[in-house]
């Protein structure tokens, strides 16, 4: 019996495998034809010492091939852009503005990495598939190279459409940065003026760290 057992897990592992396996194909395949999208977003932010958690709504625009425009209306204004060369974080309430560079924002930003599809499921991850969650089917992510922003992760794609709606992320303390999409809109017009930014007059521009 324990060999029959046991020869049953390793070919529930095998199967679990492979459905991981063709799901992170289809999910990549989809995010390199995927031209845009628009949706809002809730954010929640878990401080792994504390348990205490802030809650961010707002929008999210995505243009081919790395567009974003990130803009957070509640509970403080902020609006992160990235643009075809040049990275604007702006803070209204501080009449601050930070301006980065593209590879930094991709670098550092490790949501907007996924976002974009600039995460590579397969290549970068060790992925398990949990099943289904609801409509959504539940994927695990173990980096084969862990960084310290991130040493775990899980998402959750709805099958047949490839997107990620929802992504969950583990630092090297424990802190959560999980993002729900909802009103999820692909392939849309988008203008790309939303992709720049005048800074208003009288607001301090700062450089970010160098590279």
């Amino acid at each position: 019996m324990p060999r029959l057992i046991f020869g049953l897990l390793i070919a529930l592992t095998s199967v679990w495998s492979a459905h991981a396996a063709d799901l992170t194909d289809q999910i990549q395949k989809r995010y390199d034809t995927l031209q845009s999208f628009r949706a809002f977003f809730l954010q929640t932010l878990t401080n792994a010492s504390s348990r205490e958690t802030q809650e961010r709504l707002g929008t999210i625009v995505f243009v081919r091939p790395r567009f974003i425009r990130w803009e957070t209306t509640s509970p403080e204004q902020e609006l992160l852009i990235i643009g075809k060369d040049t990275v604007w974080d702006y803070f209204p309430e501080e009449e601050t503005v930070y301006r980065y560079s593209v590879e930094q924002a991709l670098s550092s930003k490790t949501m907007i990495r996924f976002l974009s599809g600039e995460a590579n499921l397969k290549e970068d991850f060790t992925v398990k598939d949990l099943g289904a969650d609801g409509d959504f089917r539940h994927l695990k992510l173990i980096p084969k190279e862990p960084e310290p922003n991130l040493v775990e992760g899980e998402i959750w794609v709805r099958p047949g459409q490839g997107i990620l709606e929802k992504i969950k992320l583990i630092d090297f303390f424990g802190n959560i940065n999980q993002l729900e999409l909802s009103g999820l809109e692909l392939d849309v017009a988008v203008d790309h003026k939303e992709f720049t930014l005048v800074p208003p007059k009288g607001v301090e521009i700062l450089e970010g760290p160098a590279e």
